[in-house]
């Protein structure tokens, strides 16, 4: 794995992912690019921009309504010795081709006996959007990651999405990318070079004493701007940014446990069999003396997306759940400022339309 490139630049999500796959696509000729929408004029949300002009129609390809038979193609491809990167501007979409993806790209390196690997990334978006409800606007990481043979990753700052972007594309095995969509305008300082950044290892972003945060991809955000507003008032959580949810790695959050001794959970999933089930397990067999009370979790409420305005406005969790929770955990009984605090972490305006707040650098 390469080093990062000391020259930086501050760029957003959006951008990360487009340079990702330009300087995957430069150095790798193998390297292919399709799905519905990436040689349009929006460019799925500009992260394919220009990639046509610079590759050309073999290598940056608009696909058919077709999602089975195209993953199909694609593990074809990667059998054949190409990288193909599959993208589905939902989610749901991808629902279409599970027989292609679980049945044969996450089995063939087994099937094989490792003789034969599927080098296969597919971007996947996730994550609530304007009103696009139940069926566009899904968090379905728990159904991929319970596939033994498939790596399931969720980057949240720009620099991990343009690195795990090209690690996932030399990954030799299939690689499921998930992008949340309130992502892609957020900016940060990324290095302008090539460079990989493991899929396999979480982050500690922020470290403090009272609580453990361990949180999947956009609720990162949210649990990053409660932190600093807590700071203010002495309490300094441990935030770890878990960039995967397969294979995922508990070694940071078991650590700080052993300092804080609380835990709180954040995903942009359901609670029911998700991510944050499985992390919860794992911390309940490998750290259960480690807890000084009983952990919490926040997620959607098992229901299916609304599309609603009015109806969103109480799906979806954000900062003043976060800082609820944590001050559950630190001390029930201490007298807290509450409306103040939760005054600098409310969301003012729709909340299904990506926070104006959350701008970045992160």
């Amino acid at each position: 794995m390469q080093s990062e490139s000391a020259m930086e630049q501050e760029i957003t999500f959006a951008q990360a992912i487009q340079e990702g796959l330009r300087q995957a696509m430069e150095r790798y000729p193998e390297v292919m690019v399709m799905g519905e929408g990436v040689p349009d004029p929006k460019n799925i949300f500009k992260t394919t921009e220009g990639l046509r002009a610079l590759f050309g129609g073999d290598r940056v390809l608009d696909m058919p309504l077709a999602e089975n038979g195209m993953t199909g193609v694609c593990i074809g491809l990667a059998l054949s010795g190409f990288r193909p990167v599959l993208v589905h501007q939902r989610v749901d979409f991808a629902l279409l081709s599970m027989d292609q993806l679980i049945n044969n790209a996450a089995k063939w390196h087994y099937v094989f006996n490792g003789q034969v690997t599927v080098p296969l990334v597919v971007r996947l978006l996730i994550g609530r959007g304007w009103g696009q409800g139940p069926q566009h606007a899904q968090s379905l990481q728990a159904l991929f990651a319970h596939i033994p043979g498939l790596k399931v990753v969720m980057p949240t700052t720009p620099r991990d999405a343009k690195g795990m972007l090209i690690r996932a594309i030399c990954d030799n095995n299939p690689v499921l990318f998930l992008e949340h969509r309130w992502l892609h305008g957020l900016k940060g300082r990324v290095p302008m070079g090539y460079y990989e950044t493991s899929l396999d290892q979480a982050q500690i972003l922020r470290t403090g004493g009272a609580v453990t945060v361990a949180t999947f991809s956009y609720m990162t955000i949210e649990a990053l701007a409660v932190a600093d507003v807590l700071a203010d008032f002495g309490v300094e959580v441990t935030i770890i940014d878990m960039r995967s949810a397969r294979p995922m790695d508990m070694q940071p959050v078991l650590a700080s446990l052993q300092k804080t001794g609380r835990l709180l959970v954040l995903d942009t999933g359901w609670a029911s069999c998700g991510v944050s089930a499985e992390l919860l397990a794992r911390v309940v067999e490998q750290g259960f003396a480690s807890l000084r009370c009983p952990p919490l979790r926040i997620t959607l409420p098992d229901h299916p997306v609304p599309t609603a305005e009015y109806l969103t406005n109480d799906y979806y969790p954000d900062g003043e759940d976060i800082l609820r929770g944590i001050l559950k955990l630190v001390d029930a009984d201490r007298s807290w400022p509450l409306e103040a605090l939760l005054q600098r972490v409310r969301l003012t305006g729709h909340r299904d339309v990506p926070n104006p707040a959350f701008v970045g650098p992160f």
